[in-house]
């Protein structure tokens, strides 16, 4: 089970690949230092008093140096260990060393990293050398016994390799995890790499069916949170769920932000940690009043939709930060959302109705075999994972 509390520490905004969609590389950018982490510590102190998940996220965090985490994480460890720390990492794996894994394994460190498929599909979008470099990291990685797991980020080109990407996968005993690409705000083109949302629709469905297809020996986790959301009614992970106040970024200064997506923005600064600031301080900021506009904007808007309870209106920061703060309407990729999602829902009243209480379990009666799977057994596994 995930934990409900999930911090994200930035160590720094700087990043050594220029991978064409990204929002978030910021040559020359500081690095967080251990004096802040302490910070960090003392204001989730009085802050969290349930088990708190760290993603030490970036730009790169492994910029940050084997130092950084060999004092950051025993700090965190001791200085919270009422509140159980938990620690993950996404991270393009370029400087990842057998130095810095043997740290993070210590800590049980889980590697999120991005692949985009085959090297020539990936390093089509994320620049010459990335495809090599990562998959070097991933060996050292994967050496000193730590479990990295990747994303594949979708966009309006690589989507037109869709079967090879899978099948990238599939071969390679990957586990998938998609991320649209999303509009730039940092570019003069934002829109040159987005994955349009009649497309992405197209696109989960077609991971629907390739996870039915390839039960029980591939794991696609978008579908498995999607199949979730459905069967629980209840959003679990980013995107389809309500993060506001749960969740926070804290960048490289201390400066604490609703999200890392939002680190660097000026404009989304919470506050900062060396003040201490309580859940109310936070919930008053501008950007604590704007998510609460948002959140109000959700239940006014999307209250007819059968999707609401896990959906949410999708990402607050793909609806707010694209329109400069304003609020215009719920995720631009509600369309996707809703597709897949009746999709889900449609498939599994089939299924229903068209099964026994004995097939509903995989099992057919008389014939000791089992049926062919559906979105029913991939509900099973995703509620037995989680």
């Amino acid at each position: 089970m995930k934990n409900a509390f999930h911090i994200m520490l930035i160590p720094t905004l700087g990043c050594p690949s220029k991978c064409s969609y990204c929002w978030s590389s910021e040559e020359g950018s500081p690095v967080m230092s251990i004096e802040t982490v302490q910070e960090v510590i003392n204001w989730l102190k009085d802050l969290q008093k349930n088990r708190i998940t760290f993603t030490f996220h970036g730009g790169e965090p492994l910029l940050a140096g084997a130092d950084f985490y060999r004092n950051a994480l025993p700090l965190i460890s001791n200085g919270l260990k009422d509140q159980n720390p938990e620690f993950a990492m996404q991270t393009n794996l370029w400087r990842m060393t057998p130095e810095i894994a043997k740290i993070l394994a210590g800590y049980h460190v889980p590697i999120g990293s991005s692949i985009d498929g085959p090297e020539d599909i990936n390093d089509s979008q994320r620049g010459d050398g990335y495809f090599s470099k990562t998959m070097a990291g991933y060996r050292i990685a994967k050496d000193n016994g730590l479990t990295v797991r990747f994303i594949c980020t979708f966009t309006c080109e690589s989507v037109k390799s869709r079967e090879e990407i899978v099948d990238f996968f599939y071969r390679n005993r990957f586990v998938l995890k998609l991320h649209p690409a999303l509009p730039s705000l940092r570019s003069e083109n934002p829109k040159q790499w987005a994955l349009d949302p009649e497309e992405y629709g197209d696109l989960l469905v077609y991971l629907l069916d390739k996870a039915i297809e390839h039960h029980g020996d591939m794991e696609i986790m978008n579908i498995n949170d999607l199949c979730r959301c459905v069967f629980t009614r209840h959003g679990s992970v980013c995107t389809y769920v309500d993060c506001m106040g749960s969740t926070f970024a804290v960048g490289p200064d201390g400066t604490i932000y609703p999200c890392y997506r939002f680190v660097g923005m000026p404009e989304y600064a919470m506050g900062n940690v060396r003040d201490h600031p309580t859940p109310e301080d936070l919930a008053r900021s501008g950007p604590g009043k704007l998510l609460a506009r948002y959140k109000e904007y959700v239940d006014k808007e999307c209250g007819k939709c059968s999707h609401i309870r896990y959906c949410r209106g999708g990402c607050p920061y793909n609806a707010i930060a694209p329109t400069g703060g304003e609020i215009k309407g719920v995720d631009p990729h509600c369309i996707a959302y809703k597709r897949i999602f009746d999709e889900i829902n449609e498939r599994l009243d089939r299924e229903m109705f068209e099964s026994s209480p004995m097939e509903m379990t995989g099992f057919q009666p008389g014939h000791g075999k089992r049926k062919k799977p559906g979105v029913m057994a991939l509900m099973h596994k995703s509620v037995s994972d989680y």
